[in-house]
């Protein structure tokens, strides 16, 4: 698999774009584990970070990326820019999409 470059921003500096593929979504959504649930529950009467959780978000946020790469690739794509994120969370775990547009750049002569 070749790397697809991801950006937040329309733009990459010293490339073109020479195609535009279409929207692309990287989605996936996480269970928490009832036991550590539980434990964290305690954690929110004390305050401060939630280290359970923050761990669940990371790993749906990298499996989001990955997940929008792969859909990226499928359209022949090479990059995809205006990448967004959005989440939401409920009892049964975190919920995260990755989405932008699939574009094949070329470097700029």
């Amino acid at each position: 698999m070749s790397e697809i470059l991801i950006t937040t921003t329309e733009t990459v500096a010293g490339y073109r774009v020479t195609q535009t593929h279409g929207e692309v979504f990287g989605l996936t959504t996480r269970s928490r584990n009832m036991f550590s649930t539980m434990g964290q529950s305690f954690k929110t009467i004390i305050g401060g970070e939630i280290k359970g959780y923050s761990k669940l978000q990371r790993v749906a946020r990298d499996a989001a990326i990955q997940n929008l790469k792969n859909e990226a690739q499928a359209l022949g794509a090479n990059a995809v820019i205006m990448m967004r994120f959005d989440s939401s969370s409920a009892n049964i775990g975190d919920s995260v999409v990755a989405y932008g547009t699939a574009v094949t750049i070329e470097k700029e002569i």
